[in-house]
C-alpha cells in the first residue's frame, strides 16, 4: 500500500479486493468501442505499444480516498508502464501500486449531464476532480463524436487543467507519448463521421490495418500496370516479353 494526500483526502493505492463487485454498466453509446479500438489499433501497428504498456477501454482505475474505494472507468486510457503481470490487472488497475499513472485519459461524450466536467470534490468525487487532483493525469481529452467537438486539457504548473490550443495543423501534442492527437473525418467499419487519430513527430498519420492493406493493394495495382505498359512497349518493338 502506498499513501499520499491531497486537500481533504488521504489517498492510498491499494489492490482492489478480489471479491469487490465492479459496476456492470453498458458502454455509453455505440460509438465508444470503435473509437477506442481505432486509437489502439494504429498505435499497435506503428509499434507504439510497448510490451509493458497498458491501454484500456471502459476499465476501472482505482484509488482509495479516506479508506473508501473510488473507481473511474475512462472511455480510453494509456499507461506507459505496468510493473505487474497482466493477470494482476485483469479486473482493474491501481496506479502507483501496480505501475505508472495514466498519461492520458479520454471521455467520449454522448449526453449533456456534464459528468466529464464534474469537479465535485466530495466523495465520490467527479471525473474531472479525480483525474486532475487524485490521479494527476497530464492529459485529459473530452470528445463529442457526433459534432467533432474536441477539448484537450493539460495539467499546468499549479496542478490544474488548462484548455489547450491546437497547433498550425489543428493537432495537439501529447508529449509523454511523442505523438500528436487530432480529428479525422471519414469512414471505418461502416461508421462515417469524426474520429480521433494519432500523428507522429514527422507529421505522418498512424495508419489502421485497412489503410495499410489499401496502400498495398494500390502498390500492387501500380506494379501490374507498369508491367503491362512495359510488355506493350516490348511488343511494339517486336519483342515478345517473357511470361
Amino acid at each position: 500500500m502506498i499513501a499520499t494526500a491531497t486537500q481533504d483526502y488521504q489517498i492510498t493505492w491499494e489492490k482492489l479486493p478480489d471479491d469487490y463487485v465492479l459496476p456492470d454498466e453498458p458502454v455509453d453509446n455505440i460509438n465508444q468501442p470503435p473509437l477506442a479500438a481505432a486509437l489502439t489499433e494504429s498505435l499497435e501497428i506503428a509499434g507504439r505499444l510497448p510490451e509493458n504498456a497498458l491501454n484500456s477501454t471502459n476499465y476501472g482505475i482505482c484509488a482509495t480516498l479516506n479508506g473508501k474505494i473510488v473507481i473511474k472507468a475512462p472511455d480510453w486510457a494509456y499507461v506507459p508502464n505496468i510493473r505487474v503481470t497482466r493477470q494482476e490487472v485483469k479486473r482493474s488497475y491501481t496506479p502507483q501500486l501496480q505501475g505508472d499513472m495514466p498519461v492520458i485519459v479520454m471521455e467520449f461524450i454522448s449526453d449533456t449531464d456534464g459528468t466529464e466536467y464534474s469537479i465535485k470534490p466530495t466523495y465520490p468525487p467527479g471525473k474531472w476532480f479525480f483525474y486532475e487532483r487524485i490521479l494527476k493525469v497530464p492529459n485529459y481529452v473530452i470528445f463529442e463524436p457526433d459534432s467533432g467537438s474536441l477539448e484537450i486539457y493539460r495539467l499546468n504548473d499549479v496542478g490544474q487543467y488548462s484548455l489547450q490550443t491546437p497547433d498550425e495543423n489543428n493537432r495537439y501534442q501529447v508529449a509523454e507519448m511523442n505523438l500528436y492527437l487530432g480529428l479525422w473525418q471519414g469512414t471505418r467499419e461502416n461508421r462515417a463521421g469524426y474520429w480521433l487519430r494519432w500523428w507522429d513527430e514527422q507529421g505522418q498519420l498512424l495508419l489502421w490495418g485497412s489503410e495499410l492493406a489499401e496502400q498495398e493493394r494500390q502498390r500492387a495495382e501500380q506494379e501490374r500496370q507498369r508491367a503491362e505498359r512495359l510488355a506493350a512497349q516490348l511488343r511494339a518493338a517486336g519483342i515478345e516479353p517473357e511470361a
